[in-house]
């Protein structure tokens, strides 16, 4: 059992803090899925950008924390997340170390068959049968570079999905909830159901059959689901410091503003203004991206705060496009919200 240290693979993870964070420690009341947006500029922009993004469906919410307005378009309906849990599911793993339940200098073992799809370190660093990480370098990994293999193994040591729903709902947030594991989810997209393993001697047109229908089914699926009000409700309750404790609530902001990803929302916010986000996206079929999302804190110098969350589903548009549609709706927030 070695882990990627011992077997001399550097991790480049991040030393402490990757700076300070301006947070409010206000007592602004966590803004409950469904509520009332507010109209004004802003909202003809966020309409501008959900008839662009048609056919796909693009939900989005924005809250300002120092006038307490918001606005939004189709804000209470449920969109799939893919990546974006890993932003709750950190905070629950900060919860739990906090309680002394589990320790974050503590070694969890992955085995080869844990190794999970998608973008990973570990599974490209991986030797042997089996590896140890320790519960911190599965953070960096699960939530600055959205790594499926760590992501998973900090579910299973938690005690699974609904233990992250289950703390959410605990903070009176509700609308977001976890199923779930990143493995499930590929399981859904294969369009296997039941079996586990492809039929022996699939086609490749039944092979294409097969992905089509998990495509839909996941389309279908209700689980692993998170309104947009939902999704700004769990970053303004961090953001509040009611989430976790101090030294974790900057941990995870920490974690958030490593954020790998260049585009999106962070590809248009202003000049000097902090991100900390979370992406999330799904494999794309014949042109169609199940799910393309993005929600971040945007911080000015001045200690202007607006939190946007922004769920993009069954578009045909290329990626480029997509992340066009998320660097605009950064931009108009930015420079209607503070010119």
């Amino acid at each position: 059992m070695r882990s990627i240290k011992e077997a001399g693979l550097g991790r480049n993870l991040r030393g402490g803090l990757a700076g300070a964070c301006l947070f409010a420690m206000t007592a602004t009341t966590a803004v409950a899925a469904g509520s009332p947006h507010f109209r004004g500029d802003l909202q003809a922009q966020l309409d501008a950008l959900a008839h662009k993004a048609e056919p796909g469906k693009f939900g989005i919410s924005v809250l300002d924390l120092e006038s307490g307005k918001r606005w939004g378009v189709d804000a209470g309906s449920a969109y799939p997340m893919m990546s974006v849990f890993k932003a709750p599911l950190g905070a629950t793993v900060l919860a739990q170390a906090d309680a002394g339940k589990i320790s974050l200098s503590q070694h969890v073992t992955i085995r080869r068959a844990d190794l999970r799809t998608g973008a990973s370190r570990i599974a490209e660093e991986f030797r042997g049968e089996q590896m140890t990480f320790t519960v911190q370098e599965l953070l960096v990994d699960a939530v600055s570079y959205s790594d499926n293999t760590a992501a998973d193994a900090l579910v299973r040591l938690i005690g699974g999905p609904q233990v992250i729903t289950s703390f959410l709902e605990g903070h009176g947030i509700r609308g977001l909830h976890v199923d779930i594991d990143e493995g499930g989810v590929s399981h859904v997209f294969s369009g296997l159901g039941v079996a586990a393993q492809p039929p022996e001697g699939e086609t490749k047109a039944e092979r294409e059959h097969r992905l089509e229908r998990g495509y839909d089914a996941y389309l279908s699926d209700p689980r692993n689901r998170s309104t947009p009000d939902a999704a700004v409700a769990f970053l303004q309750t961090l953001w509040n410091g009611r989430l976790l404790p101090t030294k974790s609530t900057k941990h995870l902001l920490d974690l958030l503003y490593g954020q790998t990803k260049p585009s999106r929302l962070r590809a248009g916010i202003p000049a000097g203004v902090r991100l900390a986000d979370k992406c999330g996206t799904s494999e794309s079929l014949h042109g169609r991206t199940a799910a393309f999302n993005d929600i971040g804190i945007m911080t000015w110098p001045d200690g202007r705060t607006v939190i946007v969350a922004a769920f993009l589903t069954g578009s045909k548009a290329s990626q480029a496009e997509r992340n066009q549609l998320f660097a605009d709706l950064a931009h108009d927030v930015g420079v209607t919200l503070h010119p």
